[in-house]
């Protein structure tokens, strides 16, 4: 019998919208905005309009949020960016995987280590496995964050209202497992993971990669695209020897359990076209437009 210490009134009210909840909800607003009508060039104030904002407020936002104005990021969404994403994706991915990496991975400026879990873990559906969780403000609304005793092994992410329906996505997985929520124990990773002074290559993220041998193998390879980069389905299908597997990598990458961190985000279409995400499009939008800040994307 799977065993279950689930505070439901916690999954449905968080609490109170911290600053960085409220942050995102605004820029959620202005990037549906953005995405629909980019090719009109709005104006900041269709777009402040839109986010329930001042223009002035949305500009600020969007300067603290990501490091960019509204106007860069608009520029960030537009099909050119996506291309030019893409347009060194191949010899970057090939430079990777040529030098060796199939330990260690580095997620940009974060630095990470990964392992799998054995086939069996995961066809037990995580039986035996006691899985912690909590749920935490992040640039990109409420993370569900799930640890194992070896490291992060889930990340999923909810709007308001939905967090409930993300953590039950995410039970599904592994549905054998005993779930304890520990805010304590996640909020240490939640701050590993979104807080950028915390990326540092000495003290490294462990991950743990709970899937299918093939699974595992895509997710390795979404791990050494840097941020800043894309590559198309197809390019992990060729990296993987499965060239003819566009179709099954694109389900691997949709099943990938730690989100953001694993940057499924990165995968696009082969024009450039930011296809669909598990966890919303307009939040895999933000995802690459609050990398471009990190970058320095102008």
């Amino acid at each position: 019998m799977m065993s279950l210490a689930i505070n439901d009134q916690r999954l449905t009210k968080p609490g109170p919208q911290n600053a960085a909840l409220r942050d995102y909800d605004s820029v959620r607003r202005a990037i549906a905005f953005i995405s629909e009508h980019w090719r009109a060039q709005p104006t900041i104030e269709s777009m402040a309009d839109a986010a329930g904002v001042t223009p002035d407020e949305l500009h600020h936002l969007f300067r603290r949020w990501a490091g960019l104005t509204p106007k860069a990021f608009m520029q960030a969404l537009t099909l050119d960016h996506a291309k030019g994403l893409l347009r060194d994706s191949a010899s970057v991915l090939d430079a990777a995987l040529d030098s060796g990496l199939s330990g260690p991975g580095r997620l940009h400026d974060l630095f990470v280590t990964h392992e799998a879990m054995s086939p069996g873990e995961w066809k037990n559906g995580g039986a035996g496995m006691t899985l912690r969780y909590g749920l935490h403000p992040s640039p990109f609304g409420t993370a569900i964050v799930i640890a194992s005793g070896r490291g992060l092994a889930g990340l999923a992410f909810a709007d308001p209202g939905e967090e409930q329906t993300s953590f039950a996505d995410m039970k599904r997985r592994w549905p054998n497992a005993t779930y304890l929520e520990d805010h304590e124990t996640t909020a240490g990773l939640a701050q590993r993971i979104f807080d950028t002074r915390m990326w540092r290559a000495d003290q490294p993220l462990r991950v743990v990669l709970i899937g299918t041998d093939f699974e595992v193998r895509v997710w390795e390879t979404l791990l050494k695209i840097p941020m800043g980069r894309a590559v198309c389905y197809q390019d992990i299908a060729t990296s993987i020897s499965k060239p003819k597997a566009s179709r099954a990598v694109g389900a691997a990458i949709g099943r990938n359990p730690v989100s953001f961190v694993v940057p499924c985000h990165r995968a696009l279409g082969k024009s450039g076209a930011l296809t669909g995400y598990h966890w919303g499009i307009t939040r895999k939008q933000a995802m690459l437009g609050w990398e471009a800040g990190q970058v320095g994307f102008h």
